[in-house]
């Protein structure tokens, strides 16, 4: 048990200062002295011991009525350990401006409002701890712990399975665990915003896997940099949030992952850039079953890796021509509207000038076929009324599942194609019977026919002859009752028989087909 005799000029004035609340301050008023991330040369005069803190905090001062203790020290040189682990403090914390020599451990603690802000720390370890109040690092760097039971890779910051009843303030904190985990934070539990920006830099994986963000995420211009294992930035599968705001210059050096992520509100990549894994051995952002009421995805630049969208929900999507990369995987993604941005505003993507031609050359940045981004597009366009511009994509998927049939089906497809639009252009059809008719009746006009039996039947009419032989059922009584001596037209009604039952045929399919898919 510390004794007051025991303690050096700086801590008695603390060891006084804390049952008033009041503040100590050791910092000399010139910045070139001042600078925490120098604290390591500052003298004794400058020093408090971090048993002294773990005293006070633990009750060692007696608390003066009228009076809330309170442990607040600015520009310190904190040496030893700062060890509370499992503690029970009622008291809060405010540290600006301090050099830690070792680690802050607060492993299963219970404490009240924690401020660690413009500080060095080499590592602060806060699992399953739980905080009556703000946890405040702004503007502090917090360097790399060692491995440990609870984090098997190097770890700088480690709040899994923490809960905070107030707000997480990191605003221009540096938090570094290179090739580790900067943030390791699964199973948080936040009542209150996480706000990452203004300035706010990782290096490392930032790691809030089935974290709980009722408040939402802010990380407006953050930085993160030397992205963990996997070539991953930001992981934060299965997590429940209301909103995630990574917008106005955000810059991601590895993979976002939002995987099975549930957004009730908004989420934000305005102005963002995703540049994937070093190298481009993996995806810039994958959402894979996500769902979510708003997205924004008008980045700054094309992301430089995979975008992932399999099976993802969204309400309202807003995108760009920047959004995509050259390879997007969008089976299984569901969207109610799109919202393009253009000329400074955003208006809905269905009415632009080739809309479906766009949509379609998105769809076709997805590896291989399949048929369910087209049928949504589809869907889509038809909720909005326009019939047309389906018919459009829904002829686009044809052509593109063609492409994967063996040769014989891909034959019968351009048939089917040239003459009715796999069904969604009918009107083909009467193209097709209009030229056919009109070639024939010119052609049947130069000759006169021989007739198969003398005296007997209607008079010879070239046009009606030609209706004849392309209708193939039914009759109208010309094409049995004349045939020709000369080779080439002879030769010329039997290709018209056969352009009828194709072209026949080709109508009854692709109608039968379209009906059936709709």
């Amino acid at each position: 048990m510390l004794s007051y005799g025991e303690l050096t000029p700086p801590e008695r004035e603390l060891w006084d200062a804390f049952p008033e609340g009041r503040r100590v301050d050791l910092r000399t008023g010139v910045p070139e002295d001042d600078r925490a991330l120098d604290g390591g040369q500052w003298g004794p005069g400058r020093t408090v011991r971090a048993t002294v803190i773990v005293a006070l905090l633990l009750g060692a001062n007696t608390v003066q009525s009228g009076a809330v203790a309170c442990l607040r020290l600015s520009g310190a040189r904190i040496s030893g350990h700062l060890n509370l682990a499992g503690a029970q403090i009622a008291h809060a914390l405010w540290l600006e401006g301090c050099w830690f020599e070792e680690s802050v451990n607060l492993l299963g603690a219970s404490s009240q409002t924690l401020v660690i802000t413009d500080s060095r720390v080499p590592g602060i370890e806060a699992d399953s701890a739980r905080i009556e109040g703000n946890l405040d690092l702004r503007g502090s760097v917090v360097e790399s712990l060692a491995s440990s039971p609870f984090n098997h890779v190097s770890t700088a910051l480690s709040l899994s399975d923490a809960r905070v009843t107030g707000g997480m303030l990191l605003n221009g904190a540096h938090i570094s665990a290179p090739g580790g985990w900067a943030v390791a934070a699964g199973g948080l539990l936040m009542e209150g915003g996480v706000f990452c920006g203004g300035g706010f830099v990782a290096r490392g994986q930032v790691r809030l896997m089935g974290a709980q963000l009722p408040r939402g995420l802010f990380m407006q211009g953050a930085q993160l940099e030397d992205p963990g294992p996997g070539g991953v930035a930001l992981a934060m599968n299965n997590a429940v949030a209301s909103r995630l705001d990574f917008s106005d210059g955000f810059t991601a050096n590895g993979t976002v992952h939002l995987r099975r992520t549930q957004i009730s509100d908004s989420l934000s990549f305005a102005g963002a850039v995703l540049n994937g894994p070093p190298g481009g051995d993996g995806p810039a952002l994958t959402c894979r079953l996500m769902q979510a009421v708003d997205v924004n995805l008008t980045l700054a630049q094309p992301p430089s890796g995979t975008v992932d969208l399999r099976g993802a929900q969204v309400t309202y999507l807003h995108d760009s021509e920047q959004s995509w990369p050259d390879v997007v995987e969008l089976e299984g993604f569901v969207y109610g509207s799109i919202k393009a941005d253009e000329a400074g505003g955003r208006r809905e993507a269905v009415g632009r000038r080739n809309s479906v031609a766009s949509r379609v050359a998105w769809i076709r940045r997805c590896p291989g076929y399949n048929p369910q981004p087209y049928e949504q597009l589809a869907s889509w366009y038809r909720q909005a009324g326009h019939d047309d511009e389906a018919r459009r994509v829904l002829l686009a998927r044809q052509r593109h599942r063609r492409q994967t049939l063996p040769r014989l089906a891909r034959v019968w497809g351009h048939l089917l194609d040239v003459t009715v639009g796999y069904g969604y252009r009918p009107w083909l059809a009467g193209v097709w019977l209009l030229a056919l008719t009109l070639l024939g009746t010119l052609s049947f006009s130069t000759h006169a026919p021989t007739p198969v039996q003398r005296g007997e039947g209607a008079p010879f009419q070239p046009l009606v002859y030609t209706l004849d032989l392309l209708i193939p059922i039914g009759g109208l009584g010309q094409r049995t009752a004349w045939y020709w001596s000369n080779g080439g037209l002879q030769w010329l009604a039997y290709l018209l028989i056969a352009f009828g039952w194709v072209l026949t045929t080709a109508v009854i399919a692709g109608v039968t087909r379209a009906l059936q898919k709709n």
